[in-house]
Formats: structure tokens, sequence, C-alpha cells
């Protein structure tokens, strides 16, 4: 069975995006995105919310930018051999190759997908994953904590919703930014 994956860049006051919806501030450095490489390439899905699809879509032709660094096309190759599943009630076509749309969040669907996919399955974005977190279905976590405080916005965690957690792992990187790495207890 896949597990699926929640990863987030968090501040350390817990917000993904800053109240201007901003999130400059978490942008990873070569450190960071060569260890999110790592962690990617079991990815076999990802599951987004329309935002979070529309900031990602980016990687579909991120490898014809000119000049950039190798571990900014392995993170485009890596995302563009996965496939996507955008859950949205308005957006009418992908703008990327191996996405569907699905209109509604159906969590028996997904449990059927962890069910029978060859590989693991991640969720991005803080409003798609808080609701796959209020009905279990989150197995694993990986917070990246940047060392900023903003002050408000999309929080990275639902307020709703208490958790347990057994730490499995964690790793500093030069810049400040702490991954910790969570499996879900039940």
């Amino acid at each position: 069975m896949a597990k699926l994956i929640y990863s987030a860049i968090t501040s350390l006051d817990g917000y993904i995006a800053d109240e201007e919806g901003n999130f400059d501030w978490a942008e990873p450095d070569e450190e960071v995105y060569t260890f999110v490489n790592d962690l990617e390439r079991p990815v076999g899905t990802h599951l987004y919310g329309r935002r979070m699809y529309e900031t990602m879509v980016y990687w579909e032709t991120a490898h014809t930018v000119a000049d950039q660094p190798p571990f900014v096309r392995d993170f485009a190759q890596i995302w563009q051999a996965a496939d996507k599943i955008v859950y949205s009630k308005t957006l009418e076509t992908a703008s990327s190759a191996r996405t569907r749309i699905e209109r509604d969040f159906d969590p028996e669907a997904v449990r059927q997908l962890k069910a029978r996919a060859g590989r693991d399955i991640s969720v991005g974005g803080s409003d798609l994953a808080a609701q796959a977190i209020r009905v279990g279905l989150v197995d694993e976590w990986h917070l990246f904590v940047a060392p900023v405080g903003v002050g408000g916005g999309n929080h990275s965690l639902p307020n709703d919703v208490r958790l347990t957690l057994e730490l499995l792992d964690e790793h500093r990187f030069g810049n400040g930014v702490v991954h910790l790495h969570y499996r879900t207890q039940t």
C-alpha cells in the first residue's frame, strides 16, 4: 500500500504563505532542493488543489528556462514524471501532461488509490491537505520549518484537528531550515 505524504515549507509560526499570499521567504537553496528532490523521487502521484496546481505547473516547462541549475532541472524532471490529480470546481483544462481534474475530493477514492498505487502519493496545498488530514488519510509528514515568522496567512496545518505523530527523522540545513519527518500514529 502506498503512503499519502504531506510536505510543506512552513514559517516558524506555522504558515505556508503570508497574509498577502507571498511565500518568497520559503524559496529553497541548493541544499534544500537536493534534499527535496530525493524525497520526491518515490512519489508517483501528486494531489493538488487548484491554487497549488497553478503554482506547481511552472515545473511543466521549467526545464526550458535558460541557465537553470542542475538541481532545478532535476526537480522539473521528477515533477513531470509523476501523475497529477487536481481537485477543482472551476479549472476547465489541465496545463500539464499526466494530469486529470476531479471536481470533488473523495476520501474513499483516495483510500482506493493508496491501496492500488505502486508508488507513494503526495498531497500539496494547505486546504486540500487539511481535508486529507481531517479524515485520517495522511500517513507521513515532511515539514520544512523556515527560520522566519510571517505573522499570519495560510496555515500549514488545520486548526481543528488533534494529531499524534511519531518523529522519524530531523535534518538541519546550513540556511537554518529544519526538516521534520513524522509518521501518523494510529
